[in-house]
């Protein structure tokens, strides 16, 4: 295995005020972009910051970027890394067909944590599908992790009604097919919304206005996501002996505006065989892009091990 850093040209670091954050003068600087090799993909990452490592598992299809408007606020106390998923935005497999596995996945991120923390353990974010990473990674690396934060996996393996959840995820895969993307992800919209999986207008990105390269990026992922993400992740069963084992090392998580949505029901169910606490961060689903200075708050507040407000 290779891996090959290459830094962007230095910026000119500038301040700005963003109340809500942890430190409300934030530095931002272009961050540090590597690559590392990996079995059967090229990972992209970003790093910026100083401190201990907390390494930031995106899901969706919205890669590194995703993290952009939370990264420098951490980066103030933590060396921030983030990377974009194999097969997704700037992570190329080496072959585009492959199926995807999660424990894959979490063996990616682990490598990660080898490269850029070798010595200690690191904190570990994960949203979304990068949450159910996150999941694999603490049960199989749990040496690797001193504590791991997780925003609603959609784990629907953990619920009662799995198998209304399995007829959803191959009722997608059905109408991507048949129909093509934008009918599957109204379809899988609906589902995760808890109506029924009756199909509506495909819902409207949630993007920043000046982020049409990420904009681009995040639509050229869809058909991978929903045709590969989507069937391998939500098929994922976590190991919950493994799972109690590590109370003090895992937050389950969740947005305050996504309750009855079916990431929020997993994620508190599971919370609750567990006998763990539940957090809440600002926003829904994708509180991470429309509360970003919040949302980091929130954040800093939980890698401290501070209680719910």
């Amino acid at each position: 295995m290779t891996t090959s850093t290459t830094p962007d040209t230095p910026a000119t670091p500038t301040v700005s005020a963003a109340p809500g954050t942890p430190d409300a003068s934030v530095v931002t600087t272009a961050p540090t972009v590597g690559s590392l090799r990996v079995y059967g993909a090229t990972l992209h990452y970003e790093v910026r910051g100083r401190g201990p490592l907390l390494l930031l598992i995106p899901g969706g299809t919205g890669g590194a970027a995703s993290f952009d408007g939370v990264a420098d606020a951490l980066a103030a106390e933590y060396t921030v890394a983030s990377y974009d998923p194999r097969g997704l935005a700037r992570s190329p497999l080496d072959d585009p067909a492959a199926e995807q596995r999660v424990a894959e996945h979490a063996e990616d991120a682990g490598r990660l944590l080898d490269l850029l923390s070798p010595d200690e353990p690191a904190r570990v974010f994960g949203s979304s599908s990068g949450a159910i990473a996150a999941v694999h990674l603490l049960t199989t690396r749990p040496d690797r992790v001193a504590r791991a934060v997780l925003h609603e996996p959609p784990l629907v393996e953990v619920l009662p009604d799995a198998p209304a959840h399995r007829a959803l995820i191959a009722r997608v895969q059905r109408t991507f097919h048949a129909e093509g993307l934008m009918p599957a992800m109204a379809e899988f919209a609906a589902g995760l919304r808890g109506d029924g999986g009756t199909p509506e207008p495909p819902p409207r990105l949630a993007l920043p206005p000046q982020a049409a390269a990420r904009a681009e990026r995040t639509m050229a992922g869809l058909p991978y996501f929903v045709s590969r993400i989507v069937p391998a992740f939500m098929s994922y069963a976590p190991d919950l002996r493994r799972l109690r084992a590590l109370p003090h090392r895992l937050v389950l998580a969740a947005g305050h505006d996504s309750r009855g949505e079916l990431p929020h029901r997993a994620v508190a169910f599971l919370a609750d065989r567990l006998g763990q606490d539940f957090e809440y961060f600002p926003g829904g689903h994708t509180g991470l892009t429309t509360h970003p200075a919040e949302f980091a708050a929130r954040m800093s507040e939980i890698l401290h091990g501070e209680a719910a407000p």
